[in-house]
């Protein structure tokens, strides 16, 4: 058994495990020499191509999880959806949903159909990989959010606006959304992956009522659906703090906190009994080394020792991150001994 999943568990570490969102590609210079040649499009539509990009910060960090080089908007392509991923802007619809008739037209599609290259390469990445694999997909509301406003957005007064007047149609969409992403996630967990993850990135921009009354019981639907398949279920999201009881609620394994909070506060407001990832604010690793040390051992002596933490940062590497620093996090980390807690 590795540590990551051990610890993913809940069970007791001599050695906390750590692996980074979006550590496959942006920083590393194997990545960018690809990129030089691929698209990112190009990339994903490769499964051996994407194989190779998810299995570099294995080799070059020493992480203890390989996380599919993916993105959360393909599987909107199975749905019907018309998009494309901007360099430097992100997700761009070409036809924002405004009324219930454009959620009507959303198929849903068998898991291994939303996004088949992804689980193609999700097959060749568990063939290669020496650590445990993690499957991931995208939240109803962050994914509705795209849907919606048409692209990235600051204030979600498009999304949040439809909610309010269309709350029926609303509710379609995110059922229909938990479906497709029950059912890729599924999919993942059956081509081999050990542990998924659930990005509702942008789920913080809501009031804690329109959390549990909108989103919670999607999101409880996902987590509901994987339980028969026995792998830990990881919730992230940001700006949540006002969120974890009702994400805690919806039922993950694990819960990833954003560097908003500190560890042990925010571990104390899930609850003991889940485990917790982070949480690292990314921002520090561009910092000096003394820094990415001294915040990285802070992260790891809030944790107290408690069985069930794994470390990762608050949200994803930033591109221009030093590789020198990624490394230095990744030792930090593994020479730090756990004190256990009685």
């Amino acid at each position: 058994m590795s540590g990551f999943l051990d610890a993913a568990n809940h069970r007791p570490v001599d050695v906390t495990p750590v692996w980074l969102m979006r550590q496959a590609g942006r920083s590393l210079p194997e990545y960018r020499k690809l990129r030089e040649r691929w698209t990112l499009a190009d990339i994903v539509a490769q499964p051996e191509l994407c194989a190779e990009v998810t299995l570099q910060p294995v080799r070059r960090l020493g992480v203890d999880a390989a996380v599919m080089f993916a993105d959360i908007m393909l599987p909107l392509q199975g749905m019907g959806v018309d998009f494309e991923l901007v360099e430097n802007v992100g997700p761009v619809i070409a036809h924002p949903i405004t009324d219930a008739a454009d959620i009507d037209r959303l198929r849903v599609p068998a898991g291994d159909d939303a996004a088949p290259n992804v689980i193609a390469a999700i097959r060749q990445v568990v063939a290669q990989s020496p650590v445990p694999v993690i499957g991931f997909a995208g939240g109803p509301f962050t994914l509705a959010s795209y849907l919606i406003e048409g692209k990235p957005s600051r204030d979600f007064a498009k999304v949040k606006a439809f909610m309010y007047s269309q709350p029926a149609a609303f509710d379609l969409l995110l059922a229909k959304l938990a479906a497709t992403m029950a059912g890729y996630l599924q999919a993942q967990v059956k081509a081999g992956v050990a542990a998924v993850q659930l990005f509702d990135s942008w789920v913080g921009a809501l009031a804690r009522e329109d959390y549990r009354e909108r989103v919670e019981p999607h999101t409880t639907a996902i987590f509901e659906s994987l339980a028969p398949l026995e792998v830990p279920r990881i919730h992230f999201g940001t700006n949540t703090v006002g969120l974890l009881g009702p994400i805690a609620a919806t039922g993950p394994d694990i819960i990833s906190l954003d560097w908003r909070v500190p560890l042990d506060t925010g571990w104390k407001m899930v609850g003991f009994d889940r485990g917790i990832q982070g949480n690292l604010d990314p921002a520090v690793l561009l910092g000096p080394a003394e820094l990415v040390r001294s915040r990285t051992r802070d992260v790891l002596r809030r944790a107290g020792g408690r069985p069930g933490h794994i470390f990762n940062l608050g949200h994803g590497v930033h591109p221009s991150t030093p590789l020198e620093n990624l490394q230095l996090l990744v030792e930090t980390v593994h020479e730090w001994q756990v004190a256990r807690v009685a």
